[in-house]
């Protein structure tokens, strides 16, 4: 099973009486969030699963996929590693036994820090504040080796490399 963290795409700035998860996407972010969304879908399976918080701009970029996604507020901005993992249904050693619906990967759009420690957590078993670029994925995968379970990085990419 796959799990791929998706930074949100580039968002305005707070502005002056504003709530931070009003937030928008910039004209660049719109652009960076279709880049992005295209490369996934053409490599996503069909029954991947898309998680993402309810802030607009985390909204507003999972949109882009075209595809069905659930807003979940355990995943909004400053959430907790182990909410976004029981949401995904993945524990600190990969997917759970019974990650709910049988999908083979899920896509989860959110927010830094969360996503950088999450990435930390899994590959290093490190709470550690990893940068994780705006518009950008970390595609992590869990498979077994010599009967134990592992994490391993498939692809990290930004929009900028598109």
């Amino acid at each position: 099973m796959d799990l791929i963290l998706w930074r949100h795409a580039e968002a305005e700035l707070l502005p002056e009486g504003g709530t931070d998860v009003a937030r928008r996407l910039t004209p660049k972010g719109e652009r960076q969030a279709q880049r992005m969304a295209a490369w996934l879908n053409s490599r996503l399976a069909a029954n991947c699963r898309v998680i993402a918080s309810p802030a607009v701009r985390t909204h507003r970029t999972a949109l882009a996929l075209g595809r069905d996604l659930h807003l979940l507020p355990a995943l909004l901005p400053d959430a907790q590693p182990q909410a976004l993992l029981e949401a995904a249904g993945w524990s600190l050693t990969g997917p759970s036994p019974d990650p709910g619906a049988d999908a083979a990967s899920v896509l989860v759009v959110g927010h830094q820090p969360t996503l950088g420690r999450v990435a930390a957590l899994l590959l290093s078993a490190q709470d550690q504040a990893w940068a994780v670029k705006k518009g950008a994925i970390w595609w992590l995968r869990a498979r077994e080796r010599h009967g134990r379970p592992e994490v391993t990085l498939h692809t990290v990419l930004a929009p900028d490399q598109l």
